[in-house]
């Protein structure tokens, strides 16, 4: 569990945090298998006997003062006794990990009704039918990518859509195939229930003795013709002919189908749902019409327009899939406008991931399953964070569905090592820290978790050959413990900043701004926000003398110089003010595309977010050696290096550029065995999505992919015409607006 706070002396109090500029919070990587500082867990049994406050139900942890009989709170300072058990055990120090470490990792009993369950794991593909034969082919190929992830034991069900649901029955000899007609109507919903359709256990087919015959399915599948698609739709709306997409019934029925058998057939659910366009067809049909030029002539903001969900179904189906305890998982193959502003919370809020490929042709999505399913996740997660009582948590962000009836308590069906989490924080009224640090703040995240164990092989004694036990399922408890510093004034506050953190922050923000009043509300609380940053640095340094009322300044200093923890970020706001994510509509950025960044950003853990929004540019002599760590995104950089070969990384793309005037006997593409390489290979291994690999040499290729990421210039196109705002500008816009805020 890696806790990574903005400021790791936090402010003393609302004032100190008013005036610092700095956004106060943390983020919180919950199933990572060790903290930030590569430390693992103190592992053990007992979660149930661990000691809780009865006032503020926080457990018991390394900061308590503890006595022979009892212990004090760390968070709320409430004293209260020990139970004889707990006694004798805490006479053992040594033998408790809550005793060891202030984080723990502690096994909790399984319900009695959890152990009859068989805790197999079911994976359910949903194929988009209203498609193209290529769309088909990659579909195929990540599925056939995904069944060598899943482990033994596991059960797959394939199921189809268009106007109509198909579900396949592959344990026979033959695959038998039942289709349901799926009705028109906006409000309609299956006349028939699947169970009697298909039995579920027919429909889910163990994978190990299935998988050459899922295999073979999966090669029969064919598009719904247009004929077929337009008889079954008849007239749609207006006269003109709708196409025959009906995910939103499809999946709605497939997660009632699932979720009768959750807790019995299975412990967690998965549906991948491949989807070639937008639903267009029966209930949960989105009207992709609003995507067009309507909006110019009606001089509506069209990212106001576009950002906002136009229907509550897909947020209703979230809840549907919490309940039935299915996480959902959506491929977006398309290039047309699909409306993900609507469909991202059946993903978002069942813990699942939202992916959106433009084409067929170099799609990364075979890697991207395979990866995804050959990772270990927890699942069934429960996530409550708890501070002491000077302050709480403000917001709270990320792909969870919070609790609608305990505060600060979010459930997250599915839970991998990279799934990332943040808060914002805020002093209760009236209060503020010790001074002198005499009660330091401190914050307890508790995260309480199901893993699938795989069956040990049991080898019989005697015969030698091997039997396949059970897989059984463990829920554990994860508490992470922190306590934090309080700064004693405004320079040891900037001392301790993260900016990676505060990176993250912004971005919650910046996205959750962007929703509610639009992107233009969204870039000018990032701009507004690193102006005031700016003014107040400029003020705790004294770099602003007042004379006669009114602020006297020579010189503002946008630069950060006196303090290195704050200087990288004017760089990531311009970036992240350059980032498709805060574009404008009429900049070319595909609303789809904006959503999807918005929940691959939410998900991100900082140092992630870095790269994505601020590449990492790197220089080589040669192919085996390393010249420069860091680079600026400029051409000035590039020439004045005077390297040859230049590797940049920007998370969801790896780009090696040999200059144009490199030595021509350098090989290209770089060795399989040399430093780049292993370099390359292992960010590809850490990565949580693929990242594209390309290869570019200068004066041969065309170097746009790799100029485009040279932020810092003012033609970025390199047309020599200064149309977007260069980073030197920037800065000189910032310090006028410093300036105007401070007279």
């Amino acid at each position: 569990m890696a806790v990574r706070a903005t400021v790791s002396r936090f402010p003393i109090d609302a004032g100190a945090h008013e005036n610092s500029g700095i956004p106060w919070g943390l983020t919180v990587t919950p199933f990572a298998t060790k903290d930030e500082n590569g430390q693992a867990p103190a592992y053990g049994s007992g979660g149930l006997l661990l000691p809780r406050c009865e006032n503020c139900w926080a457990y018991f942890n390394t900061y308590c003062e503890l006595d022979q009989w009892s212990w004090n709170c760390a968070l709320c300072g409430n004293p209260q006794g020990l139970s004889s058990e707990a006694i004798a055990r805490y006479s053992q120090p040594q033998s408790c990990p809550e005793m060891m470490s202030s984080f723990v990792d502690l096994d909790l009993p399984v319900e009695e009704s959890d152990e009859a369950m068989q805790p197999r794991p079911v994976y359910v593909a949903a194929i988009d039918l209203s498609s193209s034969d290529e769309f088909l082919e990659l579909t195929k190929s990540s599925l056939l990518a995904a069944l060598e992830a899943l482990g033994p034991g596991s059960l797959f069900g394939l199921a189809t859509f268009s106007h109509k649901l198909g579900l396949y029955d592959v344990q026979g000899p033959i695959p038998v195939v039942k289709n349901v007609f799926i009705p028109p109507e906006t409000e309609g919903s299956l006349p028939i229930e699947l169970e009697d359709v298909m039995p579920l256990l027919q429909f889910l087919a163990p994978v190990e003795t299935c998988k050459d015959r899922i295999a073979s399915t999966l090669e029969t599948l064919r598009p719904t013709t247009s004929w077929e698609r337009t008889t079954a739709a008849g007239q749609g709306v207006d006269g003109v002919l709708m196409g025959g997409r009906g995910f939103g019934v499809a999946i709605e029925a497939l997660l009632n189908y699932l979720g009768s058998e959750y807790g019995s057939t299975f412990a967690l659910g998965r549906v991948f749902a491949f989807l070639s366009g937008p639903p267009d067809y029966g209930a949960g049909q989105l009207d992709t019409r609003r995507y067009g030029e309507q909006y110019a002539s009606r001089g509506e903001d069209a990212d106001r327009a576009l950002l906002p969900e136009q229907t509550p179904f897909y947020k209703d189906l979230a809840a549907v899939a919490v309940q039935a305890g299915v996480c959902v998982d959506i491929f977006a193959v398309t290039n047309e406008y699909t409306d993900l502003a609507s469909l991202k919370f059946l993903s978002v809020e069942s813990g699942g991931s939202l992916y959106l490929y433009s084409n067929t042709d170099d799609s990364t999505l075979p890697q991207d399953m395979y990866r995804m399913l050959s990772r270990p996740y927890a699942f069934g997660c429960v996530l409550r964070l708890r501070t002491s009582s000077e302050f709480k948590t403000g917001h709270s962000y990320g792909h969870f569905f919070p609790d609608p009836q305990y505060e600060n308590v979010q459930h997250i069906i599915c839970c991998d090592s990279y799934a990332t989490y943040a808060y914002d924080f805020e002093f209760e009224a009236t209060k503020e820290f010790a001074k002198h640090g005499s009660e330091p703040p401190i914050i307890q995240i508790a995260f309480q978790y199901t893993v699938v164990l795989p069956p040990e092989e049991l080898t019989e004694s005697g015969s030698g050959s091997s039997v396949r036990g059970k897989y059984s399922l463990k829920r554990r408890l994860r508490i992470r413990t922190v306590q934090c510093g309080v700064a004693q004034n405004m320079n040891e506050l900037y001392d301790s900043v993260d900016p990676e953190v505060v990176l993250s922050l912004l971005v919650h923000k910046v996205i959750l701004a962007s929703l509610e009043q639009g992107v233009r509300e969204g870039r000018l609380l990032l701009h507004d926000w690193l102006v005031i940053l700016t003014a107040q640095y400029n003020e705790a340094y004294k770099l602003v003398h007042h004379k006669n009322g009114s602020s006297v300044t020579t010189q503002i200093d946008v630069a950060f110089s006196q303090c290195p923890e704050l200087q990288p970020l004017p760089r990531l706001v311009f970036a992240l003010l350059r980032n498709p994510l805060l574009l404008f509509h009429e900049e070319g950025v595909h609303p789809d595309y904006r959503i999807y960044l918005q929940c691959l950003f939410s998900a991100l853990e900082p140092s992630s977010l870095h790269r994505a929004v601020y590449p990492v540019l790197t220089s080589y002599s040669t192919p085996y050696k390393l010249a420069y760590p860091r680079h600026s995104l400029s051409r000035a950089a590039l020439i004045t290096s005077g390297s040859p070969i230049f590797f940049l990384d920007a998370f969801t793309a790896l780009i090696v550029f040999y200059s144009s005037t490199a030595d021509p006997t350098l090989p290209f593409p770089p060795p399989h065995d040399c430093l780049l390489r292993t370099v390359i290979n292992k960010l590809k291994q850490e990565r949580c999505i693929t990242p594209k690999l390309i290869f570019i040499k200068g004066g041969q290729d065309d170097a746009a992919a790799f100029e485009n990421y040279l932020i810092e210039e003012q033609d970025v196109d390199g047309s020599g015409i200064t149309s977007i705002m260069g980073f030197v500008s920037f800065l000189e816009d910032i310090t006028q607006s410093v300036l105007e805020y401070i007279k």
